[in-house]
């Protein structure tokens, strides 16, 4: 049964999103390959498909694996993903991001595959200039990372026209949430994002969490970001794999579930999840942060047939609270 799978190659596998798409990939009845160097993931998250420790930078490696395994379709996740780091080392991310995504179509080329899943990001529209933000909405980056993301969609159209590359650029909003089966979720060094960081104050291994911005144009003052559950997401980007192998066309998808919540919405549904009170201090804006983040959705639902069934606040926060509780450094 095994040998009619059709083979998948993850590229950073052993990551957040990665790790909970290939285990996605394996129930749809696709085959993975988890493909990572560890410098963010996790060997305790590859749980699903054959592993391969490699870098995107060596090229070589790259062509001689995917002519020897001859995926049907790549997803590609493997970057550098920090928006702060972005700044003060922009260097690392347009080589990891840019060159690495680089290397591996040409390795593609070289082996005769054509269909990528791209892993972008909302960070490319910048400031936007309305909400919810539709995927036709201008690009215009503010970060490095951002901008990263933003040259490989500019690449791949390019390799589409030319090459008749098809590919998928997914550009998420705020990934959140873990395995609702407890298997694996997220685990950063550093940890930067709300939630996992107001969690770790819940369980009392933080003492507090710092408010970047509590004078923004909103309802309660604080930001408003768009929450879409990690497996949401990993159902996505096997609905794009589907999508290409069967012969859809390239596109740039926005995923997000629609709907916003603020950094005191946040808060609040953990204080009731975690029965614990989390402390909180405010802080200044920090430079280049938008109030309001919220994706239009519409052609997700309507190229992927896609639909977030995960993403209700409860779920999000509850599933990402039984994983920190669970979890104890794995890797250590």
């Amino acid at each position: 049964m095994k040998k009619n799978r059709k083979k998948i190659l993850v590229t950073g596998g052993a990551g957040y999103i990665g790790s909970h798409t290939a285990k996605e990939l394996s129930l749809a009845g696709y085959e993975p390959y988890v493909l990572d160097n560890f410098s963010t993931g996790h060997h305790w998250a590859v749980k699903w498909g054959e592993f391969i420790e490699a870098d995107l930078l060596d090229k070589k490696g790259l062509i001689q694996f995917l002519e020897e395994n001859k995926p049907e379709a790549i997803i590609h996740f493997a970057a550098s993903s920090l928006v702060g780091e972005s700044y003060k080392n922009p260097i690392t991310y347009f080589n990891n991001n840019v060159i690495g995504t680089l290397n591996l179509l040409e390795a593609m080329q070289v082996a005769g595959i054509d269909n990528i899943v791209f892993s972008s990001s909302c960070a490319i529209y910048g400031i936007p200039n309305s909400s919810p933000i539709p995927d036709d909405h201008e690009a215009n980056p503010i970060s490095p990372y951002g901008e990263s993301k933003h040259i490989i969609e500019k690449v791949l159209r390019w390799y589409s026209e030319i090459y008749n590359l098809k590919y998928i650029a997914l550009r998420y909003f705020n990934a959140a949430g873990a395995d609702p089966d407890n298997e694996i979720g997220e685990a950063h060094d550093p940890e930067t994002h709300l939630i996992p960081l107001a969690v770790d104050v819940a369980l009392g291994k933080k003492e507090y969490l710092d408010i970047y911005g509590v004078d923004y144009p909103t309802d309660d003052g604080t930001a408003v970001r768009d929450y879409v559950h990690v497996k949401d997401l990993a159902i996505a980007h096997v609905s794009a794999v589907s999508y290409l192998i069967s012969g859809g066309e390239s596109n740039n998808i926005n995923l997000g579930s629609g709907i916003g919540y603020s950094v005191r919405e946040i808060i609040s549904e953990i204080n009731k999840v975690s029965g614990n009170e989390i402390t909180f201090y405010e802080k200044e804006r920090r430079k280049g942060d938008p109030a309001i983040l919220i994706a239009d959705n519409n052609k997700a639902k309507t190229i992927l047939n896609w639909e977030p069934k995960y993403s209700a606040l409860n779920e999000i926060i509850k599933t990402a609270y039984n994983w920190h509780v669970s979890f104890d450094s794995l890797d250590k």
